[in-house]
Formats: C-alpha cells, sequence, structure tokens
C-alpha cells in the first residue's frame, strides 16, 4: 500500500513537479560550487584580471538559469498540465513567464555590470599609464551607451515575453530617433567620429599630428566633440572630431615615437665627397637631441646645375624638436664648412654696365 502511494506520487504530476524542482537546484548547485569554482581556479592561473572580473560576475546568472530554468519547464509537461485546474497559459503566467522574468533581470542587471567593471578597469589603467591621465575620456560614455542599451534590451524582451505589442513604441522611438538625429546632425557626426577615433586608437595624449588642412600640433585633450592641439607657437587650436575623421592626419609620434629628418645640403663641385660626409655625420652624432640609434646617415642625392646635393638623415625623439634641431644642425654645418673650407654654392647673377657710343644726335645736343 505504501509502495503503490509512493510509485503514484513518484510518477504522479506532483513527483514530477519535485523531480524538475530538485533537479534544477541540483544543477544550480553543481554549476555553483563545481563549475564556478573550476573557472575561478583557472582565472587565477591567468595574468589578466579580466576574465576574473567576467567569472565573479557571471556566476550568479549562471546558478539563477540553472536554478529556474525547471520551473518553466513545467508549465509544457502534459501531466502537470491536466492534474490542475489551470490550463497552460495560466500555468505559465504563474510560473514559467515569472522565472524567466527573474532570469532576464538577473542577466541584464550582470551583463551590465560585467561590462561597466572592465570599462572601468580599462579606464583606470589608461589613466596609470597616461602622464595627462586623459586618455580614456570616451570610457564613461561607452559605459553609458551599454548601460541604456541592456536596459532598453531587458525591458523590449520583459514586455514581449508578457505578450505586450511593442509596435507603437518601437515607432515612437524610431520616429524620436530620427528627430534628434537631424536637430543634432553635427553633435552626432562629431560624437561618431569621435568614437571611431577612439576604437581605431589614431591618436593618444602627447602625439605630434599633422593635418592636410594645414593645421600641427601636440594632442592636449581628446572630448566627445573636439580634440584639441597645441601648436609650437603655444596655441591651442579645437578641431571638431568628424573633421579629424574625414581628413588625411599624420601621426608623427607613431609607431615608434621617433622622427626622421632630412636635411639638405649643396656643396661645390671638386668637394673631397669622403670628408664631407663625415663631417655631416659627426655634426649630426654631437647634437644632443638627436638619437644615436638609428645611426645619421648621409646620401648624394642628385647632380645639380652648380653643387652636388646631399641630405643629411637623423632622428629626434620628439617631433615637436623637428624646427629646433634643424635649426642647430644647419647653423653647425654652416660654421664648419667655413671652417674646412667648404664651398656652398648659391646663386649669382652678374650684371655688367656698358657705355653706349655717343651718337650724332647726342653731339648736336651738346
Amino acid at each position: 500500500m505504501i509502495e503503490e502511494t509512493v510509485r503514484s506520487v513518484v510518477t504522479g504530476p506532483y513527483g514530477i513537479v519535485l523531480l524538475v524542482v530538485l533537479g534544477s537546484l541540483a544543477g544550480g548547485a553543481v554549476m555553483n560550487f563545481v563549475v564556478v569554482r573550476y573557472l575561478r581556479t583557472y582565472t587565477d592561473s591567468t595574468e589578466t584580471d579580466y576574465d576574473s572580473i567576467v567569472v565573479d560576475n557571471l556566476h550568479i546568472p549562471l546558478v539563477t538559469t540553472v536554478s529556474l530554468i525547471g520551473f518553466s519547464v513545467l508549465s509544457t509537461v502534459p501531466s502537470v498540465i491536466q492534474s490542475t485546474a489551470l490550463g497552460r497559459e495560466q500555468i505559465s503566467a504563474f510560473v514559467g513567464r515569472p522565472a524567466i522574468s527573474v532570469i532576464l533581470l538577473v542577466w541584464g542587471f550582470y551583463l551590465n555590470r560585467v561590462v561597466n567593471r572592465v570599462v572601468k578597469k580599462i579606464n583606470d589603467e589608461g589613466k596609470a599609464s597616461d602622464e595627462h591621465g586623459r586618455r580614456y575620456e570616451f570610457a564613461p560614455v561607452l559605459s553609458n551607451i551599454w548601460t541604456l542599451t541592456v536596459l532598453t534590451i531587458t525591458i523590449a524582451a520583459l514586455l514581449v515575453l508578457w505578450d505586450y505589442d511593442v509596435s507603437p513604441i518601437l515607432g515612437a522611438a524610431g520616429v524620436a530617433g530620427i528627430a534628434l538625429g537631424i536637430a543634432a546632425k553635427e553633435s552626432v557626426g562629431n560624437f561618431l567620429g569621435g568614437l571611431a577615433l577612439y576604437v581605431d586608437d589614431t591618436y593618444t595624449i602627447g602625439d605630434y599630428l599633422e593635418l592636410d588642412t594645414g593645421e600641427a600640433g601636440t594632442v592636449v585633450s581628446v572630448g566627445i566633440r573636439s580634440t584639441t592641439l597645441r601648436t609650437l607657437d603655444s596655441i591651442e587650436v579645437t578641431l571638431p572630431n568628424s573633421m579629424l575623421n574625414e581628413k588625411r592626419v599624420v601621426n608623427r609620434s607613431k609607431p615608434g615615437g621617433q622622427t626622421r629628418l632630412s636635411i639638405d645640403v649643396g656643396v661645390a663641385y671638386g668637394t673631397d665627397i669622403d670628408q664631407f660626409e663625415e663631417m655631416l655625420r659627426e655634426i649630426a652624432g654631437d647634437e644632443r637631441l638627436v638619437q644615436a640609434t638609428p645611426e645619421p646617415k648621409t646620401r648624394l642625392s642628385e647632380f645639380g646645375d652648380s653643387a652636388l646635393n646631399y641630405v643629411l638623415l637623423c632622428w629626434i625623439e620628439r617631433p615637436e624638436h623637428r624646427l629646433r634641431v634643424e635649426h642647430r644642425l644647419n647653423r653647425k654645418i654652416y660654421k664648419r664648412c667655413r671652417e674646412h673650407g667648404v664651398e656652398i654654392p648659391y646663386n649669382t647673377h652678374d650684371v655688367n654696365l656698358y657705355r653706349a657710343d655717343p651718337t650724332p644726335e647726342t653731339e648736336v645736343s651738346r
């Protein structure tokens, strides 16, 4: 009698409910104490902290999903539906949908949390490595965009789950988005341009940029809408990010930060070119702002009309030192050439004046 009662309970709808619930809870426990623990052990052995952030923040959604998935399954079991006075939709409304709603909310919260924490860590590391502390100004903006995106998707999923028609909401959002885009076209363009520059890592604080529009200077700030350059005249120029994204930008500080200088020098034909080349390399090597590696080099570029045209090639550490180093090298080259009697040809014009023979008319007028 007792065995039959137990068998009927186990094989009946209540037994199925009990087995499903216990199985879900057991699966959640296994996920928490076995899978998550193994993942934490693995992340502790890696050099990066980002995987630890992901595992620490996603173990609750994983455990919650496995634990509650059984409640949503109950609404699909025929024996459970037949044993109650409620229909499938009513059971789903009382058991299945609330369980899925909790799962959606938990996943939305922790997905937003894990991305925000990763962005915050990137932001903190960027400020620590950047002496200006402004390399990652876009990090908070990206975090806010991600939060808004997750919130919108979660709310939309809940509305669809509970059979609410979201078409009017989507239509209104589309119209509002179009109106906002038209009204703030330039601001949106600057923001998207800045976002593209940030993702592509086109430049950072302290880089020296040259634009095809003529502006050149050191990047002192990168904002949401604009980038500010400080020129060699200590003038700050603010440029829209959309323009920088569309124009040709030359970053003199990348990839290695060194900049090569080319100094053009012409010497007279007949000059001892071996001694002259050695003199140029020595002048460049003595300049403290010129890098020792790569070594300065000389190149005979062409045979000019009145001179042998040479190019002195050397490297400097920072591109904003270019004008200063060119000035110093040109002065030293000129002085050294005068000391060693090396002639630097230059264009000359000879003007010869001749006295004209007096004409008869001139003689008569006298």
